[in-house]
């Protein structure tokens, strides 16, 4: 079951599988112990194609994509399949963050993947990003973008982002990310006070919860007409459903979508998918 994350292409078009070693569970692979090279691991997957596993089971991981919420486990290892399609780059990063101590935190690759095909809709080049965490939902976003498009990725914490920034190079759009290391609402400030208005296309706020009303108010003013926000997190794993439930994050994603839904300036839909994300689009 260990061996269960492999990739659709493999399956597809492949019997055999070059693992990385970053990804083996030594402890599960001794029957392929004589298979195994000091650089490249080798073993032959047929079978395992053959009975259908899921594409991302990986025991240790608490990973959105491997949790789901609101549908069932077979449903989203349906959508996993065959759902969307994202680069070898992408899906290396996605994985290596699944096992991450810090997974969860990680966005759903079906969101992300709903960004890749909404930015070059709405004609993006300049994107905010608030909360950047590994980098996965940046690197499939920045590649959506093309050369021309930029993100500017704003976080606290430079260790996770470091984990990210080699899939950035690997993928060449490196120089499409612009990471800033500070508080989020002081970036965005500062964004306002050097005359920045209007001059972003897309914004994606995942970052601490009690700040997602400072952040929306100050990425409206910098959005364009017709811009997008994109709210994630705004389910809370059913957790705003239960008015018991009184904990900071839990009152001001309560708090953020009640403000977004009486606010005349924007249209919104909240999308039952992943942990609940809105789209907000600026009138």
């Amino acid at each position: 079951q260990d061996l269960d994350f492999i990739s659709r292409p493999f399956c597809e078009k492949k019997t055999t599988l070059m693992i990385h070693p970053a990804f083996l569970f030594q402890s599960t692979l001794n029957p392929f112990h004589s298979r195994l090279s000091f650089d490249r691991r080798t073993l032959n997957t047929q079978h395992l194609c053959e009975r259908q596993p899921s594409l991302t089971r990986m025991s240790s991981s608490n990973a959105k994509f491997q949790n789901p919420n609101f549908v069932t486990k077979n449903v989203n290892d349906y959508v996993l399949r065959v759902g969307f399609r994202e680069t070898p780059i992408a899906e290396e990063l996605r994985l290596a963050t699944a096992n991450h101590p810090r997974g969860g935190m990680m966005g759903d690759p079906t969101e992300a993947a709903m960004f890749k095909v909404l930015l070059p809709a709405i004609g993006a080049k300049n994107v905010i990003e608030v909360g950047v965490f590994t980098g996965y939902s940046t690197l499939v976003m920045a590649e959506a973008l093309g050369q021309e498009g930029k993100i500017l990725a704003l976080d606290y914490n430079e260790e996770f982002v470091s984990i990210g920034r080699p899939y950035w190079e690997k993928a060449g759009v490196a120089d499409r990310i612009d990471v800033r290391i500070a508080p989020a609402g002081d970036t965005l400030q500062k964004l306002l006070d050097e005359g920045q208005e209007g001059a972003f296309d897309f914004a994606f706020i995942d970052a601490d919860k009690t700040n997602y009303k400072t952040y929306y108010e100050i990425i409206l003013k910098l959005l364009r007409k017709n811009g997008i926000i994109a709210i994630d997190n705004v389910l809370w794993y059913g957790k705003v459903l239960d008015q018991n439930i009184q904990d900071e994050d839990t009152v001001a994603l309560r708090e953020i979508s009640e403000y977004v839904f009486r606010d005349e300036r924007v249209e919104h839909v909240m999308l039952p998918f992943a942990d609940g994300v809105t789209l907000v689009r600026k009138k």
